[in-house]
C-alpha cells in the first residue's frame, strides 16, 4: 500500500474516532449532559495538589522559606565580600605568615558557611517532599472512594491521555473531597519541618581582618 493510501486510512480512522466521541458526549473533551459510566477516570495530578487548600498552604510556606533563604544568602555574600576586601587591604601591613593565617581562616569560614547554607536548602527540599507525602496519605483513600462511587477500576494521570471525555475527569471532585476531609480533621496548614531534623550549626566566626594579632 502506498503512502497516500496509508495517510487516507489514518485520516478516516481519526475521523471515525472523533465521531464516536461526538456521539458519546456531544464534542470531544466536553462533558455530556449526563455522567458517563467509565471504568477509567482521569486526574490532573499537579492541579489536584496545587489547587487544594493543603497544597496552596504548603506552596506558600515553601515560597516564604525559599525567599528568606535567598535573602540570607545575599546578606552573607555581601558580608563576605566586604571581609575579603578588608583582608586584601591589610595585606600590605601584615607579614606573609600572618596574612596567610588570616586568609586560611577566612577560607575555612567561607566553607563552613557554604556547608550550613547548603544544609538549609536540603532541609527545604525535604520539607517539600514531606508535604507531598502527607497530602498523598490523605488523598489516596479519597481517590479510592471516588473509584467506588463511579464504579471505576482505575484512575490515570490526565497528562498521559490523548483524548477523553471531560466527564471522566474527577480532579475538581477530588479537590473538593480532600479539602472537606482536611477541614474536618484540622485547620488546613502545611506540616511543620521534622523536629527531629538537626538545625545546621551556625558558622564559627573567623578573626576580624581589621583586628591585630593577639
Amino acid at each position: 500500500m502506498g503512502p497516500g493510501r496509508k495517510r487516507a486510512r489514518a485520516g478516516r480512522w481519526l475521523r471515525t474516532a472523533l465521531l464516536a466521541c461526538v456521539v458519546a458526549g456531544g464534542q470531544p473533551g466536553l462533558a455530556p449532559a449526563q455522567d458517563v459510566a467509565s471504568p477509567i477516570l482521569t486526574l490532573d495530578q499537579e492541579r489536584f495538589f496545587i489547587e487544594s487548600a493543603f497544597g496552596r498552604a504548603a506552596l506558600e510556606r515553601e515560597r516564604l522559606a525559599t525567599n528568606a533563604l535567598e535573602l540570607e544568602n545575599k546578606q552573607i555574600e555581601s558580608e563576605l565580600v566586604a571581609e575579603e576586601q578588608a583582608l586584601t587591604q591589610l595585606r600590605k601591613t601584615l607579614s606573609p605568615e600572618e596574612f596567610t593565617a588570616r586568609a586560611n581562616a577566612f577560607d575555612d569560614k567561607v566553607e563552613r558557611i557554604r556547608t550550613a547554607q547548603d544544609e538549609k536548602a536540603r532541609l527545604l527540599g525535604a520539607a517539600r517532599e514531606a508535604d507531598r507525602k502527607a497530602f498523598l496519605q490523605v488523598a489516596v483513600p479519597i481517590l479510592g472512594e471516588l473509584l467506588g462511587e463511579r464504579q471505576a477500576v482505575a484512575i490515570v494521570d490526565k497528562g498521559t491521555v490523548i483524548l477523553s471525555l471531560s466527564a471522566i475527569d474527577v480532579t475538581d471532585e477530588a479537590i473538593a473531597k480532600v479539602d472537606a476531609a482536611l477541614a474536618e480533621a484540622a485547620p488546613v496548614e502545611a506540616p511543620a519541618p521534622d523536629p527531629a531534623a538537626p538545625d545546621p550549626a551556625p558558622p564559627e566566626a573567623a578573626p576580624d581582618p581589621a583586628a591585630g594579632s593577639p
